[in-house]
């Protein structure tokens, strides 16, 4: 320890002015420390309690003579002393134990100095089991509050113990003894140390020539002896409860398995050393751990030793004081700096457990120091230190210099293995090993399980990095770690063109990882591996493996499965490839959410004329059909070019024409299919489908698209554009029997057409005339008007069905006539005009309501009808039996007369009648459209019921 550097950590406080104040009258005999205050025991028997800068705070009379012993307790704010106190008995010794509680200080007088607090227990120290002997050592124990552990050290060798709640007197005392020695004053009690380890407690006993432990949890104690030399003076107990004696030669350390040097420390130990050449003292501060001495001091005889409120005190014997405190980090620091003592700079920074920031700031200095004298391998020892807190940029620029490219490799290597590496850091250090042609180094690096698994570096960087540097395989390597699959397709597929490697990797994938990185780089496998890639689709978009045996699929699980819409990116240049896949698909899933999409897509492939995807390539732009090129069967008369007067057919050609052909009839196929009969609507986009159609001139399609909707004259458009007469009469045969849901108007069409032809077709609307006469389509005067349009058609196509209509016309004028005359009202009118001018003769002789004999008073009505008049009731002027019909022709003129006003609907009647007279005539007939009466009019006057004729037979007197 004389050879260890020695520095002046420590300063004296207070200017080197501090003593025990004169209020303290008595010698100081023994002291203790704590709770922000020191004690002071006196051969009087007062304690003292002194402030910060050992200002007397207040002091009391412990005992009556002098105070031997004092703790201040920890835990609570108690005293222990024991002292002299007055002999009462002579057999009883005056020595006793008290415990001050000072909480609860009572003023004495109106001076603060004469407090005293409360003595909450005294207790005699030596009995009868327990003889007299004098106390060499005192040690006081915390256990769980209230419980006290006290152990007095005796010059016999023994112990006595006192533990339990010692303000109650709740105690048990017993008897410590170290080995009987015949040198009595060897065996003297002259240190005690406390250590607990879990909740047994552990007893310390130091003799003049033996060090003893005590195992306080046994019953009874049991005793082990750690060294057969002891010490008269110099017992402590470390922070880390070691036990620590001071000898003449040296001081040393005990553990509860023996003696041994403990070189880690934490903290400082404080001696007192008497130099035998000279008879002075000096005081020294031991950092045992940085192994120097913080602090040097010759000082005069040091009676007690105390540390309080941060600092050292040490009281001497002619009781003038000393206070040291330490001095704080940075004074420490900039001291050694100014030295260049950068080793024991960073050792004291990490001793002290300063913190991170403030370390890491002494390791860069040392770091920069021996940078400055060129030694760079350690100078990056100590930057490697400050990881995590100093810019890495800051070490980098000082490496960067070619000739230090090893330093540079091994700071970069330490940043990834803490994780603490950006994307440029991986970059440079890959750069390092490229220009060191490391390859072993980059292995490791790359391949490294931790570095990968823990993602020590960043793994985009890495492999951007090995791929620029032609390393395909060490970038494929991290890819495939790191899960990075899209570039490990990319180094396969485009730099290395392993297209099966990349199939098999690919297959390997989790469904949901395999879809993605096929709609990343399926064009590049669909260009060289088809057959392969479009059964990758097939299995991640059916899931064969898991599907069932029957080949039905769950409509829920194929709601999460994708299709194969969501890859036609993919065949964009293969459209070929596309309709394989797509006709796969459909043959395995047949209920599919996207199957709407799926047939749309197909639709597009098999209609185009060159197998491409719409709008790519079109025939016929101006819209006009060659539907004569299209016999009904679906076979295509294939296109003849002439050549020199020969026709000749390229085999290239043929062969495109025949391919084409076979894809209509598959579009066809898949038009009916996709649109049961019982079903509403398709399974495919029908504008969509009629539009395909249109474009590339696909009449079947187009003619099956408009029947099924019920367009019923687009198909017949169809047939006029391409002037195919015979197909027009057939499609109208079967289109226009309203008795089959058709549309008869379609005859109408026809006519209209062949009557704007222009040319010769008798034939034709000979035929057409037999179904219009057959259906009574059109008046005659309308045929007429239509066909007198066509100057190459003559009166004699026409003359025949002008006869027949003639002649029916007048049967039907002839029915009328007798229907008019059979319904002829002369007789009503008569009548009428009868009850007008004539009387009435009534001869019933019953009531017709009770049918018994009439007599007066009785009401007659004009339909002869009698009651008696008390059987009508309050209802005499309309007969009860003739009433409800008179009310229901009443409601039905009334409601004929409200619907006359409703002149949109007879408009509407009018309108979509074939023959609008007779509608006329119906309303005229039903009286609803006639001239408006003021008054009673006619209608009024014939819907009477009768005239009332009350006849009354008075009596005479």
């Amino acid at each position: 320890m004389y050879q260890w550097r020695k520095f002046e950590f420590f300063e004296e406080k207070y200017s080197g002015k501090c003593s025990i104040p004169d209020e303290v009258a008595g010698k100081v005999r023994c002291c203790s420390s704590g709770r922000g205050k020191v004690l002071v025991g006196c051969d009087d028997g007062t304690v003292s309690l002194l402030d910060r800068g050992l200002k007397f705070n207040y002091g009391f009379q412990a005992h009556s003579s002098s105070v031997l012993f004092l703790q201040q307790l920890k835990q609570r704010n108690f005293l222990v002393t024991i002292g002299e106190d007055e002999q009462i008995l002579s057999q009883i010794s005056p020595l006793c134990l008290k415990v001050f509680d000072l909480d609860k200080v009572q003023q004495e007088g109106t001076s603060t100095s004469t407090s005293t607090p409360e003595c909450i227990q005294i207790l005699r120290i030596f009995t009868n089991q327990f003889p007299e002997a004098k106390i060499k050592s005192f040690l006081v124990l915390e256990e769980a509050p209230p419980i006290l552990l006290i152990a007095i050290g005796l010059d016999n060798g023994g112990i006595y113990c006192i533990k339990g709640d010692i303000a109650r007197e709740r105690i048990t005392r017993f008897r410590l003894q170290v080995d009987n020695l015949l040198d009595k004053s060897r065996s003297a009690i002259t240190g005690l140390g406390f250590r607990v380890d879990g909740q047994s407690p552990l007893l310390f006993a130091v003799t003049s020539s033996s060090v003893c432990l005590f195992s306080l949890h046994n019953q009874p104690p049991t005793r082990q002896t750690l060294d057969q030399i002891g010490s008269d003076v110099g017992v402590a107990m470390s922070d880390c409860l070691e036990l620590i004696i001071g000898r003449p030669e040296a001081v040393y350390f005990y553990e509860v398995d023996g003696r041994g040097p403990c070189w880690a420390f934490e903290g400082y130990l404080l001696c007192v050393i008497e130099d035998q050449r000279n008879g002075k003292n000096t005081f020294n501060v031991y950092d045992l751990k940085n192994r120097l001495i913080a602090h040097s001091l010759v000082v005069k005889d040091v009676s007690h030793m105390l540390c309080e409120w941060g600092n050292i005190i040490l009281i001497m014997s002619d009781k003038s004081a000393l206070c040291i405190g330490e001095k704080d980090m940075e004074s420490k620091l900039d001291m050694l700096f100014k030295k260049n003592l950068y080793t024991v700079a960073i050792n004291l920074v990490q001793s002290q457990q300063a913190d991170a920031a403030a370390t890491a700031d002494v390791l860069r200095k040392c770091g920069d120091h021996l940078y400055s004298k060129q030694d760079y391998d350690e100078a990056m020892a100590q930057y490697i230190h400050t990881i995590g807190h100093l810019e890495p940029s800051y070490v980098i620029q000082k490496f960067l210099d070619a000739r230090r490219i090893y330093n540079l490799t091994n700071y970069l290597e330490k940043l990834h293995e803490k994780g603490l590496a950006s994307k440029d850091h991986t970059t440079l250090l890959l750069n390092c090993y490229t220009k060191l042609k490391d390859v072993e180094k980059r292995n490791v690096f790359i391949k490294s399980e931790d570095g990968v698994g823990e993602h020590k570096f960043d793994v985009e960087t890495a492999i951007r990095v090995c791929h620029a540097a032609s390393y395909h395989e060490h970038a494929m390597y991290v890819a495939k770690k790191a899960g990075r699959h899209e570039w490990y397709l990319k180094i396969l597929l485009e730099d290395l063109d392993r297209y099966d490697e990349a199939l098999q990797y690919i297959s390997s994938l989790e469904p949901s990882q395999a879809g993605l990185t096929v709609k990343e780089y399926g064009k590049i496998l669909i260009e060289h591996k088809p057959v392969e890639t479009i059964e990758i689709l097939m299995r991640l978009c059916t899931e064969e493996g898991r599907s069932s045996k029957s080949g039905s699929s769950n409509g829920a699980h194929l709601s999460l499965l994708p299709s194969p819409v969501d890859f036609l990116n993919i065949f964009i240049h293969h459209p070929q490839s596309l309709m394989d896949c797509l006709e796969k698909y459909t043959e395995k899933v047949k209920d599919s959410p996207a199957q709407v999409e799926i047939n749309n897509t197909l639709l597009e492939l098999y209609l185009s004329n060159d197998l491409n995807f719409p709008s790519m390539s079109q025939t016929n732009s101006n819209g006009d059909f060659d539907l004569t090129a299209i016999r009904p069967s679906g076979v295509a008369v294939m296109s003849m070019v002439e050549s020199n007067g020969k026709s000749t057919v390229d085999l290239k050609d043929s062969k495109k024409e025949k391919d084409r052909l076979e894809r209509c009839q598959k579009g066809l196929e898949l038009l009916k299919s996709a649109w049961p009969s019982d079903v509403a609507h398709p399974l495919y986009d029908v504008d969509l489908a009629i539009i395909l159609c249109e474009m590339n001139a696909f009449k079947e399609g187009l003619l099956y698209l408009y029947e099924k909707m019920k367009l019923y004259k687009e198909v017949i458009a169809c047939y006029m554009q391409a002037h195919d007469h015979e197909g027009m009469i057939a499609c109208c045969k079967r289109l226009g029997d309203s008795g089959m849901g058709g549309d008869p108007s379609l005859w109408a069409d026809l006519l209209k057409y062949f009557g704007e032809l222009g040319e010769d077709c008798s034939k034709e609307v000979k035929e057409v005339l037999t179904y219009i006469e057959r259906d009574d389509i059109l008046p005659p005067i309308i045929v007429l008007q239509t066909l007198a349009r066509n100057p190459c058609l003559t009166l004699s196509v026409i003359k025949d069905y002008i006869a027949r209509k003639l002649e029916e016309e007048s049967k039907l004028i002839e029915e009328d006539r007798r229907s008019i005359e059979k319904y002829q009202t002369l007789a009503m009118r008569k009548e009428i005009e009868d009850l007008r001018t004539n009387a009435r003769i009534f001869q019933l002789s019953k009531c017709t309501t009770c049918t018994f004999t009439l007599d007066l008073p009785a009401v007659h009505f004009m339909c002869m009808h009698s009651f008696h008049q008390r059987c009508l009731g309050d209802n005499e002027k309309e007969c009860p039996e003739c009433a409800p019909e008179y009310r229901s022709v009443i409601e039905m003129k009334r409601s004929l007369e409200q619907n006359s006003r409703d002149q949109d609907r007879f408009f509407r009647q009018v309108k979509s009648s074939r023959d609008g007279f007779s509608v006329i005539a119906e309303y005229f007939g039903k009286g609803v459209i006639s001239k408006t009466t003021n008054g009673s009019g006619v209608a009024n006057r014939s819907g009477s019921a009768s005239t009332i004729v009350t006849v009354m037979e008075q009596q005479n007197g």
